[in-house]
């Protein structure tokens, strides 16, 4: 194979970010479950903290099995570099950590998972930041929303629970134009979807927990940086521009270039916030990304067809999948995620809320839980859970309302999800 040869992604997803262990010839990645690391040297440790050599002195910050799942995400979104953090509320807070302070604020779309939202409505105040939720499909008023403390742009790539495609192209030239970074959620999509650096993103975060895994098995996070903005032209990112008293005065940006970021979210970021993610569920995650094309293609080819079925269903009001020719976003997916649109979306049923409740309680084959991603198809009611802390209003405004019930399709036959949602329909609008 030539050198210069492009990896295809189903060759990356099983390859990126790993070698034979050089100690033993393991072909898999080892589980190193270690929390420090013998220094060669006292020069050798002082180089390491000086962040002038690159390798492991604390798990807390860097792990050999935690850094091969970083990499491997990162080549498969296209970054230039990543680290993963104890879950993806964690990696939302790692990405924003260097780019805010008390009084700063983001610019967040309305259609977000709950937990999302009650995150930046809520928790962040107690640092002293912000957020203001815009609907992003008014590209006028997402520019007007920015002002001289808004430090980031926040959006999914297919929201949750709606599965809502975002025009990240358009949204990317407003941030250009006001010279923010845009922070994109790929949870939902995976860069095996979308991929949303090339679409003009800063900064990509998943919920590993999610597809990546692709199990149920672990909840994990991941931060990746496309290496393109500059963070110090506007003069609004300090902790990357200017210098760190940390490090005797190191400049990350000037000093680090494209891998600023990355290296500033591990020697500040993990050191301090401690947000770790551990080289067991490293592990699980890099062993389910393995797999992460095969799934998808199957995630995507039962969610086309239950979503059709559910459209031609007398008992459902509507169907939220971008997938279907009637959705107002289906003119996005061939750009924004050319192999499908995801297999997350949320239907209504006739009847109400309480029609939800009964659904809800007579599936046999899909599961009722928080999570999404999972090889099985899980089922959950957003408005009396995932976002009950939200007003009425806002459920609405974020795709949950109190008649819609989401889905996460599976990669089970499609014959059976369908024979499962058609029995517990017939019970909750008999």
């Amino acid at each position: 194979m030539s050198e210069d040869r492009k990896l295809a992604f189903e060759t990356l997803q099983i390859h990126a970010g790993a070698e034979p262990d050089p100690a033993t010839g393991a072909r898999q990645v080892p589980i190193y479950q270690t929390t420090a690391y013998v220094f060669r040297d006292a020069d050798h440790a002082a180089k390491l903290f000086n962040l002038q050599e690159v390798g492991y002195i604390y798990s807390r910050l860097t792990n050999p099995t935690v850094s091969a799942l970083a990499n491997r995400v990162c080549a498969l979104e296209g970054g230039a570099g990543a680290i993963c953090c104890s879950s993806g509320h964690a990696a939302q807070i790692m990405a924003l950590f260097p780019l805010m302070g008390p009084g700063l604020n983001i610019i967040a779309s309305t259609r977000l998972y709950g937990g999302t939202m009650t995150q930046f409505s809520q928790t962040i105040k107690r640092f002293g930041w912000s957020a203001k939720f815009v609907d992003f499909d008014d590209l006028a008023a997402l520019e007007a929303a920015v002002d001289s403390n808004t430090r980031a742009i926040f959006c999914e790539s297919i929201a949750n629970p709606g599965g809502y495609i975002t025009d990240l192209d358009a949204v990317a030239k407003v941030a250009d134009k006001v010279g923010l970074p845009l922070i994109v959620d790929n949870t939902s999509a995976t860069p095996y979807l979308c991929r949303p650096i090339e679409h003009g993103a800063t900064l990509v975060v998943h919920s590993a927990t999610k597809y990546l895994t692709g199990n149920g098995t672990v909840t994990g996070g991941v931060v990746v940086d496309s290496g393109k903005f500059d963070w110090s032209k506007s003069g609004k990112f300090p902790s990357l521009s200017e210098p760190e008293p940390a490090y005797h005065g190191l400049a990350f940006h000037p000093a680090l270039g494209a891998m600023a970021f990355t290296f500033h979210s591990i020697a500040v970021g993990l050191r301090d916030l401690g947000m770790t993610m551990n080289p067991q569920g490293a592990h699980y995650t890099l062993m389910g990304i393995e797999t992460l094309s095969l799934r998808m293609d199957r995630h995507v080819e039962n969610a086309r067809k239950v979503a059709e079925w559910l459209e031609k269903d007398p008992r459902i009001d509507y169907v939220t999948y971008a997938g279907l020719p009637s959705s107002p976003y289906n003119h996005r997916v061939a750009r924004i995620c050319p192999k499908g649109a995801g297999a997350l979306f949320t239907f209504a049923v006739k009847g109400g809320y309480d029609a939800c409740v009964k659904l809800i309680d007579n599936v046999k084959l899909f599961s009722h839980v928080a999570n999404l991603g999972d090889t099985r198809s899980l089922i959950i009611h957003s408005a009396s859970t995932t976002h009950r802390q939200l007003t009425e209003e806002q459920q609405i405004k974020s795709g949950a309302a109190p008649n819609v019930v989401r889905v996460s399709i599976g990669i089970e036959h499609a014959d059976d999800i369908i024979a499962d949602l058609d029995q517990a329909l017939a019970k909750a609008t008999a």
